[in-house]
């Protein structure tokens, strides 16, 4: 019933940018923290960023000053703005999103379908 589409992978070059988007959809009755979360080929899925819905940001080390979460909870979209790309950036990206669809429901946990991102040197 709650759909994560995700949009904005591809191919760049190292030192490029990137900017991905994943916008929540169907019956929502709110959200609270969003996140992306990566997994290159024989690695764990790890965190690259969260921001609850007050706004505050986490992000992991690896990313710190050069990826920049936000949201626009009108239109149920959290963003990723990556910069100063490297080859080690390059992994599926996965957007996260804790979901109520109803008052009496739980949140539930969603995930995208990932989305791929390279970065050529």
């Amino acid at each position: 019933q709650v759909q994560l589409v995700e949009s904005g992978g591809g191919l760049v070059q190292a030192g490029g940018s990137l900017r991905l988007s994943c916008a929540a959809s169907g019956t929502i009755f709110s959200i609270n923290a969003m996140g992306w979360y990566r997994q290159a080929p024989g690695k764990q899925r790890e965190l690259v960023a969260t921001i609850t819905s007050g706004g505050d940001t986490n992000y992991a080390d690896s990313v710190k000053g050069r990826f920049t979460i936000s949201r626009d909870n009108a239109k149920n979209t959290v963003y990723l703005q990556m910069s100063s790309l490297n080859p080690e950036d390059t992994a599926v990206y996965y957007c996260n999103a804790g979901v109520k669809t109803g008052l009496l429901y739980p949140y539930l946990e969603v995930w995208g379908q990932g989305t791929l991102v390279t970065v050529s040197s």
